[in-house]
């Protein structure tokens, strides 16, 4: 079984060029890795846990992992609580009102269905039994 954390968080900081992650204790970017392999095993089916297929854990699973972390990172650094900005931007007329996201920090904008697609796993629905009798 390929063990987890898949990244460590020095990998994190070695990756990135944001220093806002860079200066992230290991504690929180640790649950930015658990949230990037929560996402990864959601979007494959497959939490590569059998050890004879997963000995350990493909390159290019490790490399969305890390991206995807590097990016919850940055979500989490960027976000601003006092009030003053932060991730969105929002405006309102009268009644009509709309809000922007910034799209470097938006993990469905990412597109690393290359790096993943191969390691889907087709989900099983379970057995259907069908009981008929006559009338």
């Amino acid at each position: 079984m390929a063990n987890r954390p898949w990244v460590t968080p020095q990998e994190v900081r070695d990756w990135t060029e944001r220093p806002k992650v860079k200066e992230r204790s290991d504690d929180k970017l640790g649950v930015d890795i658990f949230r990037a392999e929560q996402w990864v095993i959601k979007y494959t089916h497959n939490t590569f846990a059998d050890p004879e297929r997963w000995p350990v854990i493909p390159d290019s699973v490790k490399i969305a992992t890390l991206i995807f972390a590097e990016q919850y990172a940055a979500m989490a650094a960027n976000t601003n609580t006092s009030g003053g900005g932060g991730t969105f931007k929002s405006e309102r007329f009268d009644d009509y009102s709309y809000t922007l996201a910034d799209t470097d920090y938006q993990i469905d904008n990412m597109q690393l269905g290359g790096l993943l697609d191969e390691f889907i796993e087709k989900q099983t629905r379970g057995d259907v039994v069908m009981k008929m009798r006559k009338l």
